[in-house]
């Protein structure tokens, strides 16, 4: 008999100086990835550009414990208002670097060399993982169902993202 999937907590963040909560599909696209899954979202917003409020809002679902996994869309490029990777990486205990190459390696397959431009990266911060997406629809989509749909599952061997996060298991996985 297989183990039930444990459901995570998780904080949705669109940084975005022009979406809405009408035109917002990429945290959209995040949020019911996750419920599909079984995970619960706990809260969505968006936020402008802007390194400080950026911080501050992912600052406060880190030190949420309700919060185990925070995703963003958004700010990850390379233009002069994007700044997500500036924002969060100052946060993190550790990073997972594994995670923005392996994002890159499944880009490259869908948009060839412009992945080099994108600045997705992953983190653990206070017992929530963190992981930071381009802004594009297909780049959350591509981010969920390649990386982690399967992570973010508690039942993924060899180890996952979610053990970590869930209290009981702590470092096991």
């Amino acid at each position: 008999m297989s183990e039930p999937m444990i459901p995570l907590n998780i904080a949705v963040l669109t940084v975005s100086d022009t979406r809405t909560d009408d035109t917002d599909r990429s945290g959209q696209t995040l949020v019911e990835r996750a419920r599909d899954a079984g995970h619960q979202v706990l809260e969505k917003r968006i936020v402008i550009d802007d390194v400080y409020r950026i911080r501050a809002i992912v600052a406060g679902w880190i030190a949420d414990p309700q919060v185990q996994v925070i995703l963003t869309t958004g700010g990850t490029g390379f233009t002069g208002r994007d700044s997500t990777p500036e924002a969060i990486s100052v946060l993190l205990d550790k990073e997972i670097q594994g995670f923005g190459e392996r994002f890159r390696q499944l880009s490259g397959d869908e948009i060839g060399s412009s992945t080099v431009q994108s600045r997705s990266l992953g983190g653990l911060a206070n017992n929530s993982v963190i992981f930071c997406l381009p802004g594009s629809t297909g780049a959350c989509r591509t981010g969920w169902d390649g990386i982690l749909a399967e992570q973010l599952d508690s039942r993924h061997k060899p180890c996952n993202f979610a053990n970590l996060v869930i209290p009981e298991r702590g470092q096991h996985g």
